[in-house]
């Protein structure tokens, strides 16, 4: 399987012809839906779903799919049958792929802001993106695409759930709002520079790909 990093909070995964596209939002190229086999979304922000992009791919493409949260489904207002709900717990084949879902809410922002839904997903059981949430799936992860960079989340929290999931490698998500001096600073705190974790960390740049 390949990822590709795509911009903040997307990647793809590719498998031979199949393109499983995360989270593509407003600072991601909609060129990353071209080809697409099937979208999952994890939640309603607009750095990981932009609707009009979307609905826009899917009237270009009839055979492509999403799969997401109740809240976003009901944003997309897609063509019947094409936008699929799931939840915590649920398992389903997309696009060939094995998928299965953790988690229910956003992170916290702060006690006044209402929490929204948000899902994670474990891809072949390889691959987990939790969105926006630092969600600990009750099964094992090779690869954790970790959440860099959030207004809801501070770095001591990443490390300790990096350090939770115990995952075989970690690749930074969510970094898009970072100028430079940041992405080195946070990336030091959860590398070399910091109290350290079992799990080695590196952050791929818009465009670039790792084969897991």
């Amino acid at each position: 399987m390949e990822l590709t990093k795509h911009g903040h909070a997307c990647v793809v995964l590719s498998e031979g012809e199949r393109r499983l596209v995360i989270d593509p939002g407003v600072y991601t190229d909609p060129a990353a839906l071209t080809g697409a086999s099937a979208v999952l979304v994890t939640h309603e922000h607009p750095d990981h779903l932009a609707p009009d992009v979307l609905r826009a791919a899917l009237d270009a493409d009839p055979g492509l799919e999403v799969w997401t949260n109740g809240s976003v489904a009901k944003q997309l207002d897609g063509p019947a049958g094409r936008v699929h709900v799931l939840g915590d717990g649920d398992a389903v084949t997309v696009a060939g792929f094995d998928v299965h879902v953790h988690g229910e809410l956003h992170a916290v922002i702060h006690p006044e802001i209402p929490r929204i839904p948000n899902i994670g997903f474990l891809v072949d059981g390889t691959v987990f993106h939790p969105g926006d949430a630092l969600t600990v799936p009750s099964e094992p992860v090779s690869t954790l695409l970790l959440p860099m960079h959030a207004p809801w989340s501070k770095t001591a929290e990443l490390i300790d759930y990096v350090r939770a999931v115990d995952a075989d490698q970690a690749y930074a998500v969510h970094d898009g709002m970072l100028n430079d001096a940041g992405l080195k600073t946070v990336t030091g705190l959860l590398g070399e520079r910091g109290p350290g974790t079992p799990t080695p960390f590196s952050r791929l740049a818009p465009g670039d790909s790792v084969e897991l």
